[in-house]
């Protein structure tokens, strides 16, 4: 998000989910990924749909991020984004998907370098990621949520309530809620950055924290294992004084406009039937979260989009 996802990132000092910054750490099921990808297509749009109908495959590249894309306790990829791209890409004509688990800051470096061939976490669509890479339109869109103590002591909201305040605050490395909460006026080195939103919970519950930040979706999923907090109801953060929804999409090379446009047809299919719904509901998603933004909306009218 938690873009990881979570999900939006910013380029002014921390990055909003690190756009460019992280070592992949590949796991034991990513290790297949260490292998690059075929070089990249020359031609106008991409022939890379054709080479991936012709192998069979396609990889996934994911950050182990809950409810986004994750390998589960029992070894298997599932999450909102795999799961969806499971429907997308047989419908596509690839008929499996290979994991390639990195950092989420590694996400977009990874894919620009071949190390897989689209990125499926979830990740928000922001003005400049679509400067590196091109994104599907949303599956989904996103308000922002608090893990707090039981009762909500300090009444915190908002961006705004944690700096008036002065709440202990913390997200997620390369959350969007970095940025937000420095748009609000918060100190970016008083900031305690942990590595996602279990940490984020942990924090909180041992008092490191007064608050965590993060997607209302995985924040409403993480506090269901604690007694000690609760989650806030969500809340658009301020983007230049105006309320802001975030959306997550599907990040492709700048090179594969055909692989991203037909990708794109059978998402809107998807949506109109109601089935989206129903894929990404089991992860927590509701009918709040179904969107009809655009990336071209959400890139800021940019030809990445």
């Amino acid at each position: 998000m938690s873009p990881p996802l979570e999900h939006g990132e910013h380029t002014s000092g921390t990055t909003r989910r690190s756009l460019l910054a992280g070592v992949a750490a590949l796991g034991a099921l990513g290790a297949a990924g260490c292998s690059r990808v075929a070089t990249a297509s020359t031609e106008d749009g991409g022939d890379l749909l054709e080479r991936l109908r012709a192998a069979g495959v396609v990889r996934l590249g994911i950050a182990g991020e809950i409810p986004f894309g994750y390998i589960d306790k029992n070894g298997e990829l599932t999450g909102e984004a795999p799961e969806l791209a499971k429907v997308i890409f047989k419908r596509l004509g690839v008929d499996r998907i290979q994991p390639v688990p990195t950092e989420f800051g590694s996400l977009i470096p990874g894919l620009n370098s071949q190390q897989f061939d689209v990125v499926a976490a979830g990740m928000y669509v922001n003005p400049e990621r679509c400067e590196q890479v091109i994104f599907a339109d949303p599956d989904y869109q996103m308000l922002d949520a608090f893990i707090v103590r039981k009762g909500n002591p300090k009444g915190l909201r908002n961006y705004q309530d944690v700096v008036e305040k002065q709440a202990k605050f913390a997200t997620g490395t390369g959350y969007a809620d970095i940025q937000y909460a420095i748009d609000a006026g918060y100190d970016e080195g008083d900031i305690l950055i942990v590595p996602d939103q279990v940490a984020g919970l942990n924090a909180v519950e041992a008092g490191r924290a007064d608050v965590f930040a993060g997607t209302a979706v995985t924040v409403r999923e993480v506090v269901k294992k604690s007694g000690k907090t609760e989650s806030t109801e969500p809340f658009k953060p301020l983007v230049d004084g105006e309320p802001h929804v975030d959306g997550g999409a599907f990040a492709f090379r700048p090179t594969e406009t055909k692989l991203r446009d037909a990708f794109n047809v059978e998402l809107h299919k998807l949506k109109r039937s109601g089935e989206l719904l129903r894929i990404l509901r089991p992860f927590g998603f509701t009918e709040a979260e179904m969107t009809d933004l655009t990336a071209k909306e959400l890139c800021g009218g940019g030809t990445a989009g």
